[in-house]
């Protein structure tokens, strides 16, 4: 097996099967795509629109039509020259539906004496298995016994849970009394849970893959796949969550050593992916920092800061990690704390997460990050001095040990909850900036700092995935494209949000600006997706309301705050988006083409091939038109070149385009050289050459239109004939001539 050209991400789900997907596989081939890349497929929590709820890794999902079709998918891809990606999950299984997952349903069943007690991360040392799923504690008297094809189950509405042999009989509180579980209020959960969870989700329970049976019962029926060669390469969520990362890695290798192997890793601003993992690279959330930053004008931050009431990233992300250490993953730094023995231990423990500057450190490697974390501790609370480094003592003395490892584990738990699901919903200074990856104290990429990363991928990393839309980004691509123009235009934009903010604002400044950018980016929108996405980011803040503790008045004002400004067309935010639609259609297509061409092998998001303006999941798993898009698809392999415009037929060119020469040439896709333009624009230019292939994207639309279009500015070609992939013309060095048709052009030599 060989990396794939480049893949396609189709998020599988009850209604949009193996079947749907395989309809979907000659579109693919046509488009240029190398292989199709699929959200998780096994079995999962009745109804997932996902499929990270594994509640059986033994099976290929019933829901999305099971094994024959799933049979029937690989080999379609087979016959059509397609590679077939696949997501796993080893961090966790769902346990929402307990009858779902039968793993979890013996255990509860048997306790310690389950076949399976040793699959799941639980502290059997603190007694029956905490289950935080009722409204309250009083809520046990609510408990029924019903019988089922099974024998008897206790029942609280829709919840069902296993009885142990011989503890029938009596009240059904006398019977939950008896077994292997304790049903408790949910509110119980966050402080109190004995088993490792996803982040604070508790019905993810975390699985020991760690150990060698449980990798074999967990990943036996994937790796049957790619040994018979129907997956070609396994994505791998999560895997800070797991013991030990590096060692299932290599594990994971050993059982697919053919396939293309990237891991969903977010690396931190100049953090490198762990050499000592035999992967491919990472999922490509650092490429989309990178890439997504360049079209970011960074004259742009003063106005954005002042707007934003010049916020302190650093403080703002330091209390929300203290807010999810403190109130949420409790329970994680109580089990944590009570392996030190030290009365301050959890504080001390909590201290660390937050202080730590990247997601987890990889013990022995990694280090240096766990040395940052050890003294910004200490200085933030010099009272914790003493514990933090008896803390750090142990650590190193066993960095494979359990405390060591629970540190890690949880460390990126935090980061997570704190930066991405928090901090990005507070710090609205510029939202195209707030991505998974990313650090939204970075105003942009600069060009030099683009083209040392690129060519340090390709030195190091040539066959990792490259991505600008995921299923977990808070944006589409062509989302963080447009915004980008308002980089260009601060002070235009920032007049604008304070004249809409004062007849028509919301209630939480930052909220308030973070509702602005995202009406002008996603424009237009209807007022059910602004009012979801609304609700999501009000409660991720979690300033006014959040998921669990609700300020129904501001919730109410946030609800009806899109009929409000979708009917006030005296604001003028159509219009306003008219004039900054053309330039976000320069920086969408500038950084498609980008990470389409740079080292890598790129994904394409379901749908993405068009203009795509979705907001954070669900509302980018929505159905995707495939009709319309094969119509373009038709037009285009006939020769039309479309024109720049609302369909988004231009990016479907430059996507097939392009995605076709990687498929069917990847010579060209070799090595990696920073071209310069030369003249009064140079700076509005970013090219790069590779192997016979010269790459050429606009950067900064409006500053260039501004200033005089490209005027005499010229890009020096490599020797030799060039010709436009997109346009089929005759290649100058005159960029006013070369991009001329389009923002963009994809040169190779020869015809």
């Amino acid at each position: 097996m060989t990396p794939p050209s480049s893949t396609y991400r189709l998020q599988l789900r009850p209604e949009f099967t193996f079947a749907d997907a395989e309809a979907q596989v000659d579109y693919l081939r046509r488009l240029g795509v190398g292989a199709l890349y699929a959200s998780p497929v096994l079995d999962a929590t009745p109804g997932s629109t996902h499929g990270y709820d594994v509640v059986d890794p033994t099976r290929a999902r019933p829901e999305l039509g099971g094994e024959e079709a799933r049979k029937a998918l690989s080999a379609k891809l087979r016959e059509a020259g397609l590679g077939f990606v696949v997501d796993i999950v080893p961090n966790h299984m769902a346990v929402e539906v307990a009858k779902a997952n039968p793993w979890w349903w013996d255990v509860l069943r048997h306790g310690r004496d389950s076949a399976y007690a040793g699959h799941f991360d639980i502290d059997w040392s603190r007694g029956r298995i905490l289950l935080p799923v009722l409204g309250d504690d009083d809520a046990v008297a609510e408990l029924k016994v019903e019988d089922s094809p099974d024998g008897h189950e206790l029942v609280y509405y829709d919840h069902r849970f296993p009885i142990a042999p011989g503890t029938e009989g009596g009240s059904p509180q006398e019977v939950h009394a008896r077994q292997h579980y304790e049903l408790v209020g949910w509110r119980r959960g966050n402080a109190e849970l004995n088993y490792r969870r996803f982040f604070d989700i508790t019905t993810l329970a975390a699985v020991r893959v760690e150990v060698p049976e449980v990798f074999a019962d967990t990943h036996g029926e994937v790796l049957r796949w790619v040994a018979d060669g129907e997956v070609t390469g396994l994505r791998v969520d999560h895997p800070d969550g797991l013991a030990d990362p590096g060692g299932y890695m290599r594990r994971l290798r050993e059982g697919a050593p053919g396939a293309w192997l990237v891991v969903e890793k977010i690396l931190h601003p100049g953090e490198d992916l762990p050499q000592s993992w035999p992967v491919d690279g990472t999922t490509g959330y650092d490429a989309l920092r990178e890439i997504s930053g360049l079209f970011v004008d960074p004259a742009g931050a003063p106005r954005f800061s002042l707007l934003a009431g010049s916020p302190d990233y650093a403080a703002v992300e330091e209390e929300a990690r203290r807010l999810v250490t403190d109130s949420i993953l409790v329970a994680e730094m109580r089990r944590i704390g009570a392996l030190v023995g030290a009365p301050d231990a959890p504080a001390a423990v909590a201290e660390l997460m937050i202080a730590f500057p990247v997601y987890r450190s990889y013990l022995p490697e990694g280090e240096p990050h766990w040395a940052q974390a050890v003294q910004r501790a200490k200085e933030k609370r010099p009272e914790l001095a003493s514990t933090v480094d008896e803390i750090d003592r142990r650590v190193r003395a066993e960095p494979h040990g359990e405390l060591a490892t629970r540190i890690q584990q949880t460390s990126g738990m935090v980061v997570a909850k704190g930066t991405e699901d928090t901090t990005f919903y507070r710090y609205t200074r510029f939202a195209a900036l707030n991505e998974v990856g990313g650090s939204p104290a970075d105003f942009g990429t600069s060009v030099a700092e683009f083209h040392e990363s690129a060519a340090a991928r390709e030195a190091g990393w040539p066959t990792a995935m490259t991505t600008l839309t995921t299923h977990d980004t808070k944006r589409s691509e062509d989302v963080r494209a447009r915004l980008a123009v308002l980089s260009e235009i601060p002070d235009e934009f920032a007049d604008a949000v304070e004249r809409w903010t004062a007849t028509h604002g919301i209630d939480e400044p930052s909220l308030n600006l973070l509702a602005w950018q995202t009406l002008v980016g996603a424009w237009p929108i209807s007022a059910d997706r602004l009012r979801g996405y609304l609700d999501k980011a009000a409660k991720e803040a979690k300033i006014r309301t959040t998921w669990t503790d609700h300020d129904e008045a501001f919730e109410q004002e946030v609800a009806e705050w899109p009929d409000r400004v979708l009917g006030a067309t005296e604001l003028g935010v159509e219009e306003f988006v008219e004039r900054i639609k053309g330039p976000g259609w320069s920086n969408a297509l500038g950084q498609k083409l980008v990470q389409l061409t740079a080292p890598g092998v790129p994904d394409v998001y379901q749908g993405t091939e068009l203009w795509d303006l979705s907001l954070v999941d669900p509302d980018n798993r929505r159905p995707v038109d495939y009709g319309v898009r094969r119509q373009i698809l038709d037009r285009i392999e006939a020769g039309e070149l479309p024109e720049v415009d609302d369909t988004g037929a231009a990016k479907l060119l430059v996507v097939h385009r392009t995605l076709t020469l990687r498929r069917d040439h990847p010579e060209l896709f070799r090595g990696y050289k920073r071209l310069h333009a030369e003249g009064p624009a140079a700076e509005h230019a970013l090219a790069f050459e590779r192997n016979g292939l010269v790459v050429v994207a606009t950067r900064l639309p409006v500053g260039l239109a501004n200033g005089g279009g490209w005027r005499n500015t010229v890009l020096p070609l490599p020797p030799g004939e060039w010709t436009d992939v997109f346009t089929g013309t005759s290649a100058a060095g005159e960029l006013s001539r070369l991009l001329s048709r389009y923002p963009v052009a994809l040169l190779v030599r020869g015809d």
